[in-house]
């Protein structure tokens, strides 16, 4: 498989750490919490609970940039470039709960300059989210790879997610979600390209 193509997902499963240590881990974690893990229905979940969390993780191990470098040649006059509805799940440093939404990614080429498929601008969402993150962290780390490993007059990111560090302890603010906007460039100056961005967020 190239690499370009490796998703979290296959990295997780290609995983090389210590495996024994962290079911070790995992046994005496659920062991604190009561879960003796010995039934039949439980006795295999440390090595569930380990898993889920290299899944949920397994971006720390990527470079999300890597999609795109495979990019095609310019069509036409530059326009606004968009991928909405983009659904992420990540995981909160904080606390090591779930945090799950949807990001708005944008770039607006330089004239003649390259384009990637818009494919890659959700595995940058992604790959980026996989893994213990801060939404904030996200969004200006999809620009960053944006307006770095492409000629863009701007870039931005939109997210909004649901945290159960906030809906499910602490207040208990069910429903509640988070939005966070990074702009960058023409996409933070120019008032034209940033309602349509958000005209698209919102659509």
């Amino acid at each position: 498989m190239n690499t370009v193509d490796l998703t979290p997902l296959d990295v997780a499963t290609q995983w090389n750490g210590d495996e024994n240590r962290g079911l070790a881990a995992a046994r005496v974690l659920l062991g604190e919490l009561g879960m003796e893990c010995t039934d039949e229905s439980t006795k295999e979940t440390p090595a569930r609970f380990v898993q889920a969390l290299r899944e949920l993780t397994s971006g720390s191990t990527v470079d999300p940039r890597r999609h795109l470098q495979v990019t095609f040649p310019a069509v036409g006059r530059p326009t606004l470039i968009t991928a909405t509805s983009v659904p992420f799940t990540s995981v909160c440093e904080h606390h090591l709960l779930p945090f799950t939404g949807h990001a708005t990614v944008a770039y607006l080429p330089t004239s003649g300059a390259p384009i990637v498929g818009i494919s890659k601008l959700a595995r940058v969402v992604q790959e980026y989210a996989a893994r213990p993150q801060m939404q904030e962290r996200i969004g200006e780390q999809v620009v960053d790879a944006l307006t770095s490993s492409l000629d863009v007059q701007g870039a931005a990111c939109l997210l909004k997610a649901t945290h159960a560090c906030m809906t499910l302890r602490g207040v208990g603010a069910a429903g509640a979600s988070i939005a966070t906007d990074h702009l960058r460039g023409a996409l933070e100056t120019d008032a034209n390209l940033r309602d349509r961005l958000f005209a698209a967020a919102n659509r």
